[in-house]
């Protein structure tokens, strides 16, 4: 793959054409990031769970404030991998290469714009309304493609779609970002057909085009075409890494926060991050840290600051060692996967720990069990509903829908049910439960 066509600042939206680097004292990256950051999407994170339920009087991480922190990761990521690629390639406009922090910033941004509310599990809920529960009857009126992007809902693909997708009442286009924004976004860059059991994919049927178009236009090496498979635009990792770093280690500080992990398990499985031989300088720092600071929770926080560092500049210079493997599109794995040594040990710590100690507590799994009777209830009142719109509730209820997730009656099958999954899982927790209320009949709009 070549930079040259990898950097693009072509948009996607009618007749578009390769545009200005620099419009209006911006570069169209950072136009893009400024697009995103003032998105409604973007917005709506901030009532989205991203582990623990969002509480009154503790402060854990949402969808925004995790997507923010990963953006600031995945710029010093770029930035550092710019200076690498400043002095391997030979890349025309020259100072395109100093975007590449913008880049991976925004589409940092937006890796999570897809994600339905109540966390993990609503990904979970939407595939099992469809695979287990009552939409099984949907699948024999579906292709099996339709059916696989469906019946395995997948954040990732929602995301793209989200950015790409002409929604009614809104301009053609989506947001109408540039080709490389959109191509940083998608890990997973194959179908759904593509995809091995139960593992993730980058775009549903509807945005299958979209992205040969921009893939294409890019140089993304193309691994397959039926079903359609390409190598991921080499930002992609840098994107992954952000992503990687800043959830597993701030899942370990909010879970201090909420007394699942007492303070002595919390600093143990930190300074585990820490080689004493190879760390010396850093070690004798942290100890004299450790003397000054006597609340806990700041000195958990300078912990995490570091390690933060110490992750970001191992997965640079794995991008480093790496990077022939990446521009052919034959590395596989994520850069954290081939960390080694004492951050490799650390971090796969965590990993273990987030899974046996904070992913199935009890509010985490009490949010995933209300997450999937809310999800499954709203996805059937609003099927039923445009399968039969001509009903006195149909009518009633699919009156209540933005007018952006309207459905028309010559829509394809798949269609309507995209229209209805996308109103759904753009929902935050809030809203989506105060509509099951309201649909269930336990709560009424006051009369004044």
């Amino acid at each position: 793959m070549n930079w040259n066509t990898l950097l693009s600042t072509r948009r996607h939206q009618p007749g578009s054409a390769p545009t200005l680097f620099r419009s209006h004292d911006r570069s169209q990256f950072q136009r893009d990031y400024d697009r995103m950051i003032f998105s409604s999407p973007f917005r709506r994170l901030q009532n989205k769970t991203q582990v623990f339920p969002l509480p009154g009087n503790v402060f854990v991480h949402n969808r925004l404030t995790h997507s923010l922190e990963v953006a600031s990761v995945g710029r010093s990521l770029g930035s550092k991998i710019a200076q690498l690629v400043r002095e391997r390639e030979q890349v025309n406009p020259p100072e395109i290469i100093e975007e590449i922090g913008t880049i991976v910033s925004t589409a940092c941004l937006a890796h999570d714009l897809g994600n339905p509310p109540f966390g993990h599990s609503g990904e979970e809920a939407i595939s099992d309304f469809f695979l287990e529960g009552e939409g099984q009857f949907l699948r024999k009126m579906l292709t099996d493609e339709e059916w696989e992007d469906i019946s395995h809902f997948e954040g990732n693909a929602n995301a793209f779609r989200l950015l790409t997708h002409t929604f009614n009442g809104r301009r053609p286009g989506g947001y109408t970002m540039t080709y490389t924004t959109l191509a940083s976004i998608v890990k997973y860059p194959h179908e759904s057909k593509a995809a091995t059991k139960g593992h993730k994919y980058g775009f549903f049927q509807s945005e299958k085009e979209t992205f040969r178009e921009i893939a294409d236009s890019l140089g993304l090496i193309r691994l397959n075409e039926q079903p359609l498979r390409y190598a991921r635009h080499p930002l992609v990792y840098l994107v992954e890494a952000a992503d990687d770093i800043c959830y597993q280690i701030m899942d370990i500080e909010d879970s201090h926060k909420l007394k699942i992990l007492s303070y002595d398990e919390t600093t143990e499985a930190l300074l585990n991050f820490y080689d004493k031989e190879e760390d010396k300088e850093d070690v004798k720092t942290i100890a004299r840290t450790r003397k000054i600071v006597t609340d806990k929770n700041e000195y958990i926080a300078f912990l995490r600051a570091g390690i933060i560092n110490k992750l970001i500049n191992a997965c640079a210079e794995r991008f480093c060692q790496d990077y022939d493997a990446i521009m052919t599109g034959s590395f596989e794995g994520s850069l954290v996967n081939h960390l080694d040594g004492t951050l490799k040990v650390a971090y796969d710590a965590c990993t273990e720990l987030a899974y046996t100690r904070i992913y199935h507590t009890g509010i985490v799994t009490q949010i995933q069990i209300a997450g999937f009777k809310i999800l499954a209830t709203l996805l059937k009142e609003y099927i039923d509903a445009i399968l039969k719109p001509g009903t006195y509730y149909a009518r009633n209820i699919l009156s209540i829908m933005p007018e952006q997730y309207k459905v028309q009656q010559e829509d394809s099958l798949y269609t309507k049910i995209q229209t209805v999954t996308d109103y759904v899982s753009g929902m935050t927790d809030s809203y989506a439960l105060n509509l099951y209320r309201k649909i269930k009949g336990i709560d009424l709009p006051e009369i004044r």
